[in-house]
């Protein structure tokens, strides 16, 4: 019985890196275009949308998404989330229909394939390099007055498995606040058990997502950061708590 599982584990780790490979093959000539143009994003993130939903849906996960507060699709956020595993990126992508541009780490970008296109539309960061985090800056401002929003996992990287949540950086909080845009806390509960970065690990199921009420950056300064980087990290450790102990669903 164990043989099978850690067969079964190994072919579903194959056919998952198999389903991020078929769309960008076939849509290929098409991604190329969309990208060549920073005006056309919006457009690139419609066929990023259909990517992800292909592969959550390929690898036999079932979102559930609870929405506390809905987003105005003519204005731009803030979206947050806890990051446990490489189906974070999909299932944001899922869960949030305004247009928005990733901040992540440069390592990615070395994905054969996917990281043509990671490099070329997200915001890319390397945390150990003061000038990499400032250039974010730049960056994301310029993509904030094209109308887009921005996604940050604010721990910055994936914690031990025995981590709920790891503490969080200030980046995405005070780009929020520079920018007077609202912070749009997400939990993503199941993520670790249906896909973690464990390799011998993972299957089939619901993966639940919780919007919560956004947080308000209005008449908020630079030096308010760290609390509002403390009150985001309380709703979403709250709400992770909250699932683990009391199996809670959705809408509750």
């Amino acid at each position: 019985m164990v043989v099978f599982k850690y067969i079964f584990w190994i072919l579903y780790r194959i056919w998952f890196y198999i389903l991020v490979a078929i769309p960008i093959i076939l849509l290929f000539p098409v991604l190329i275009i969309v990208i060549s143009k920073e005006k056309w994003y919006p457009q690139f993130f419609k066929l990023a949308r259909f990517w992800a939903t292909f592969i959550l849906l390929g690898m036999g996960f079932r979102p559930i998404i609870c929405r506390e507060q809905k987003t105005n699709p003519k204005e731009s956020y803030m979206f947050i989330a806890n990051h446990t595993s490489m189906a974070d990126i999909m299932l944001m992508l899922y869960a949030v229909k305004n247009p928005f541009v990733f901040v992540g780490k440069q390592e990615l970008a070395k994905i054969p394939l996917f990281g043509f296109f990671y490099k070329r539309t997200c915001i890319l960061v390397d945390r150990s390099d003061a000038k990499s985090r400032q250039a974010v800056f730049k960056s994301a401002q310029k993509r904030l007055k094209q109308g887009l929003s921005v996604c940050i996992f604010p721990e910055g990287g994936v914690p031990d498995e025995h981590v709920i949540l790891d503490e969080f950086k200030d980046g995405a909080f005070r780009l929020a606040i520079n920018h007077q845009i609202p912070i749009v806390p997400l939990v993503f509960p199941d993520n670790k058990k249906r896909f973690s970065f464990s390799f011998f690990s993972g299957g089939p199921g619901v993966m639940r997502v919780k919007q919560n009420e956004f947080l308000s950056t209005q008449n908020l300064e630079i030096k308010d950061s760290p609390e509002l980087r403390e009150r985001a990290r309380t709703i979403i450790l709250n709400e992770l708590q909250n699932f683990n102990k009391n199996k809670k669903p959705l809408g509750t």
